[in-house]
């Protein structure tokens, strides 16, 4: 594949790709298309292409590859993420004394971070059984301030040269003296461990993740931030960056609770789309904190709540009201039916058309049931969902089937069941919590290790494209028709296939007949397709490498 310099693609250019496959509702045999000023100007077939060739600034030779709309990533903390790129990742530890190995050579290996972060551990699948203690904690980061998230950043286990820096924090809930952290115990730590982040550590971290984003095919980020999360130098710095130099758009959300539009007035001047994202209603189910209608199988509580039904109310009404989205971070069945309960009141105060319009959306929602997937329809809610999270913690004998019993734990992520309901998806990845993967989330989608809440690779791979983009309301993009933003990615992919739980709907798929795209085969075991090139808006925001 011929590839120019990055700059020769930029907005204004015209260009031809041809001779490949794109991946487009207009022409499901299309192999060709033009963009104009940052636009998809025209999709069609091979012959067609010659008309266009001599009136372009640049023709690309696909050699086959596969083109697609980028993939909007609808959950992301990016700051997190690119630290834990560039910083301490104890996601592949296998074992507790494989976790403070790696703590010692990082504190080594970093004498001038006056705070050492690290991210990504999980006792759950440790032959210990167990977190590190503070005692454990204190003797292998050699005395020093240290903070490490579990791998759903709702708990962290901390020195106590961190503590000493929290005054009071004893004293808040949450806090266990040699147990991980959580509420507001664990709040205060990351404040504090977040503010000795220089704000070139920082800018770094931001860049390195939204590099990452790039070369994986993502065009757009849904930043969920908020006060007991990143910060708001944190949030307008990120999304300064983003406006400002070439890689994926950054759209981000704000999570604090408004009681009246008035309250929004700051939401407003961050620059966040909504006040959404991770407004916790509760916390993980790794954690012990999502809040449950019955107690965990192996603890004898039901969680955390952080907001009522009351607030939920609250918070939407006064959100429909302002013209402006609302969300909540839901997962136990209890948080999800108080934001149900919530939002329908909301809708009784301010009526059910203008609360349907406004695409109020709900992070997670994992413990799903008839009701309340039948609420979410009815209401309007998108379904802000991370696939993954079943692919590292579903079956017989995940994490999810430790802390609920297998019987509730075959229920979660029912995603067949919201999107037969009519319940509009858009799938992300949570990052740093799972990794920026979106083959491997669409993969997760399609192959769920619950047969049942299976999804067709087209359904799943439509919900981390365009169901991104409808989630801030935006109809008109994320699939590759004129008129769209050009934001796209191009792959080397093997065969195309159509893949769908049930085999009837496959082979009336795959007969030429039925006019269906074919897509990467995802079947688990085999290779994930490999981006050669992101734009977004007409610029290239990736190039591969010698290609």
């Amino acid at each position: 594949m011929n590839e120019p310099t990055p700059d020769r693609t930029a907005e204004g250019r015209t260009v031809l790709l041809r001779g490949g496959e794109v991946h487009s509702p207009a022409d499901p045999f299309a192999t060709a298309m033009v963009v104009e000023r940052g636009a998809i100007a025209w999709v069609g077939s091979e012959g067609a292409a010659d008309s266009f060739a001599d009136g372009v600034d640049e023709v690309i030779q696909l050699d086959g590859a596969l083109v697609t709309p980028a993939f909007t990533d609808a959950h992301v903390h990016t700051t997190a993420t690119g630290l834990a790129l560039t910083g301490l990742d104890l996601a592949g530890a296998r074992s507790l004394a494989d976790a403070l190995a790696r703590v010692r050579a990082h504190a080594a290996a970093r004498p001038e971070d006056r705070v050492l972060l690290g991210h990504g551990w999980d006792a759950s699948g440790w032959p210990e059984g167990r977190p590190p203690t503070r005692a454990e904690l204190d003797e292998a980061g050699g005395g020093r301030p240290l903070y490490l998230t579990r791998v759903d950043v709702h708990s962290a286990v901390v020195t106590t040269a961190l503590l000493d820096l929290v005054p009071g924090v004893s004293g808040l809930a949450g806090y266990h003296p040699d147990a991980p952290l959580t509420g507001a115990a664990h709040h205060a730590v990351r404040a504090t461990a977040q503010a000795s982040v220089t704000a070139r550590q920082r800018a770094d971290a931001q860049r390195a993740a939204l590099a990452r984003a790039a070369s994986l095919g993502i065009g757009s980020l849904h930043e969920c931030a908020g006060p007991e999360i990143s910060g708001e130098e944190d949030f307008t710095g990120l999304l300064k960056l983003a406006a400002e130099e070439p890689g994926p758009r950054v759209f981000g959300y704000w999570a604090e609770a408004a009681e009246r539009a008035a309250d929004l007035e700051k939401v407003r001047a961050l620059g966040a789309l909504g006040a959404a994202g991770d407004l916790f209603v509760d916390g993980s189910l790794g954690s012990h904190t999502a809040c449950l209608h019955r107690t965990y199988a192996d603890t004898s509580h039901t969680g955390t709540a952080y907001l009522d039904r009351a607030a939920v109310a609250a918070h939407v009404a006064a959100c429909t009201e302002a013209g402006m989205q609302a969300g909540f971070h839901a997962i136990g069945d209890a948080a999800v039916t108080d934001v149900v309960e919530g939002v329908r009141a909301a809708a009784e105060r301010v009526g059910l058309a203008r609360v349907r319009a406004a695409r109020h959306r709900v992070e997670h929602a994992e413990m799903m049931t008839p009701e309340t997937i039948a609420a979410f329809a009815e209401l309007g809610l998108t379904a802000s969902v991370q696939p993954a999270f079943d692919a590292a913690w579903g079956g017989e004998d995940g994490m999810y089937a430790q802390r609920l019993g297998a019987e509730r734990a075959r229920t979660l992520n029912p995603f067949a069941a919201m999107l037969r309901a009519g319940v509009p998806l858009a799938l992300g990845s949570d990052s740093p919590v799972t990794p920026l993967d979106p083959w491997g989330t669409v993969r997760a989608a399609a192959f769920h290790r619950t047969p049942e809440h299976r999804v067709s690779v087209r359904a799943a791979f439509t919900a981390h494209t365009r169901g991104g983009w409808r989630a801030i309301g935006r109809d008109d993009a994320g699939v590759l028709v004129p008129g769209a933003p050009a934001d796209y990615a191009v792959w080397r992919a093997g065969e195309l296939v159509v893949q769908v739980p049930d085999t009837r709907v496959a082979d009336w798929s795959t007969d030429p007949r039925s006019g269906t795209p074919g897509l990467p085969d995802l079947t688990p075991g085999g290779q994930l397709p490999v981006c050669v090139r992101t734009v977004v808006g007409g610029r290239t925001v990736h190039l591969r490498p010698d290609e």
